[in-house]
This record gives C-alpha cells, structure tokens and sequence, in this order.
C-alpha cells in the first residue's frame, strides 16, 4: 500500500529535507518524488510517493503526525492512499465516444476507480452502461426544472458516494451550486483549444477558418463556463484536404486522448492546482 502527499507553500530552504526526513525517521520507502518551484511567485510544489508496508506510523495517524510540518512551512497539503480507490460518475449526453473510450480503458485496468454510475439527460448511453455493468440514470433538464434535477443528481451522486465527477461530453452548464459541492472534483473535456472556436459547431468555424492545427482541452470546471484549470491539451494538424468531417473526427480522437490523460492523472493524484492554473507532475 503507498501514500501520496501533495504540497504547495511558499519557497524557503529546507522543505524537501523535512517532508523526505519525517518519510525516512518512521522507515517508510519513497518510491517516487517530484517538485517544482514557481519562481516568478515563489511557490513550491511537490508530490511525493512512499510505500506504507514498514512505515511505523497508523495509516489512520499519518495526517495528524504530519501537520506540525506543514505548519512550520505554512503548506496547503492533501494526503490520500491508494488503497482507497475513487469513485466516479460519468456525465455524457449524445456523444458517445469519449464514454466508450473511458468505459474500455477502464475495463482493461487502465484507469485506477471505481465507475460507479453514468447520468445523462438522454437515453443514448443507457445500451452503453448496460453493456459495461454500470448503474444508468437518466435525468432530463430543461431551463424550468434545471435547479430541482440538479438537486436530484447531488442526492444520486451523494448516496453513491462519488468522488470524481467526469464530463464525457455533457451538453448542460453546470450551476454554481453543484460546482461548489465538487471544487477541483469535476473534469471536463471541451471540443477545442480554449479559449478558441468555443460554442456550437466548433468544427465548421475551423473549417471555414482554414485553421492548420485543431484541438481539445480538458480542464477542471469552476463556475465561469470552460475557464477552470487546463489539465490537458492535444492537438492534430490538418490540410485543406480535410473535411468537416475529417475534422470532427479527428477532433473525437483528440477529445479522448485529452480527457483520458486529465483523469489518469487526477486518479494518481498528480495534479495541483493555484491560481487557476494546473501543475502537473511526472
């Protein structure tokens, strides 16, 4: 079993020698460690990765053993086992391709959760969850019943316990209530680069553009619509070869790609996240 701590503080001397000295004076195994330094803001980060199978502290008693240093060093931290696996929701509405793609990776073991349940507001994934063995909700919306169905799904996601939120592809704007309820907890996936081409068909006005390169960002999702954190971007260069279509399907490749690495990473607790900005570790 291994634990991961994420840290950020300001820069000074001597945090990397306390953090790996606390790890190391109660015999515990470090397996992997990064840090950065924001230098323009005089920031530190770090993620560090230790083995817990001769670690003399209580699993339940680490976080507390822990917090005279992170006070010394003034750290915002987070602490998390990897025994305790995630569990997340996928949102989707008609757009398929992202869920499928998170469904077969995750059915193959390459994505470290538990997928516990699939809403949509249509019923085109419900064949889907079936076919993976997924608990399936349909909740439709409408601008008069937006606040009492987004109060229903709160309710869902709380008594399934869900951790992560993932938006495969989901044609509704979220509000602020059921933002703030997941703060950094909600990963979503926009069909281009931010902020670039943004609402409907993004592909058309690229087209007509005769844009070289197209795009997917996937980010975090705060109140402001596609403005939280960038996890991550890919990109495909294009010709005047292609055709809208060409370009759409391109795009769902790039979509995929971009949204699988953002959930990989946040599972294995890769990311930090300030001033509405990302570090991403290795």
């Amino acid at each position: 079993m291994h634990a991961i701590i994420l840290i950020s503080c300001p820069d000074q001397k001597g945090i990397t020698a306390t953090v790996t000295g606390f790890i190391y004076q109660h015999n515990g195994n470090i397996v992997h460690a990064d840090q950065h330094i924001d230098e323009q803001n005089d920031i530190f980060f770090m993620r560090v990765e230790w083995a817990l199978g001769h670690f003399d502290i209580e699993k339940e008693k680490i976080a507390d053993a822990f917090k005279p240093l992170a006070e010394q060093f003034s750290m915002r931290w987070e602490l998390y086992f990897l025994d305790q696996p995630v569990r997340a929701a996928i949102f989707v509405s008609r757009p398929l391709h992202c869920l499928y793609d998170l469904l077969y990776r995750h059915q193959y073991g390459h994505l470290a959760c538990e997928i516990a349940l699939i809403i949509s507001n249509h019923s085109d994934a419900q064949p889907i969850a079936q076919q993976f063995g997924v608990r399936f909700v349909k909740i439709p919306k409408t601008g008069e019943n937006k606040v009492s169905q987004e109060e229903n799904e709160l309710l869902i996601l709380k008594q399934a316990k869900i951790d992560l939120i993932i938006l495969a592809r989901y044609h509704q704007i979220l509000t602020r209530n059921f933002v703030e309820q997941y703060p950094n907890k909600i990963i979503n996936v926009h069909h281009s680069f931010l902020p670039a081409f943004a609402g409907q068909n993004p592909y058309a006005q690229a087209y007509e553009k005769g844009v070289k390169i197209i795009g997917a960002t996937s980010h975090y999702v705060i109140e402001e619509l596609d403005a939280g954190p960038i996890i991550e971007q890919s990109t495909a260069r294009i010709s005047h070869r292609d055709s809208i279509e060409d370009l759409r399907r391109k795009g769902e490749d790039l979509e995929k790609a971009a949204l699988h690495r953002a959930v990989r990473w946040h599972l294995e607790r890769k990311i930090l996240c300030y001033n509405n900005k990302t570090v991403i570790f290795d």
